[in-house]
């Protein structure tokens, strides 16, 4: 086995074997090529996920907050936007 490289066992259910063995034969890969490169998507997704909430978070800690009306408000300013960029399509 290759330097800084561990073997990782999971356990799967057959219809997403399949899948990824329909894949793997269409773009000529190994499962682990697309199971380490889909991983590797999802890790950082994920990632990405947790810093935005830790960044909700820490703004609302600072008060950075706004009502429900101030919401709706400001969708309906969007929605009346778009609609009037469509009008003049």
């Amino acid at each position: 086995m290759s330097e800084g490289r561990r073997v990782v066992t999971a356990n799967l259910p057959e219809d997403l074997v399949a899948r990824l063995d329909s894949i793997a034969d269409r773009i000529e890969r190994s499962r682990s090529w697309i199971v380490r490169h889909a991983l590797d998507e999802w890790l950082a997704d994920e990632e990405r996920r947790y810093e935005l909430t830790l960044e909700g978070m820490r703004s609302l800690d600072e008060g950075n907050t706004l009502t429900h009306e101030e919401v709706v408000k400001h969708f309906a300013k969007q929605k009346a936007r778009r609609r009037k960029a469509e009008d003049k399509q």
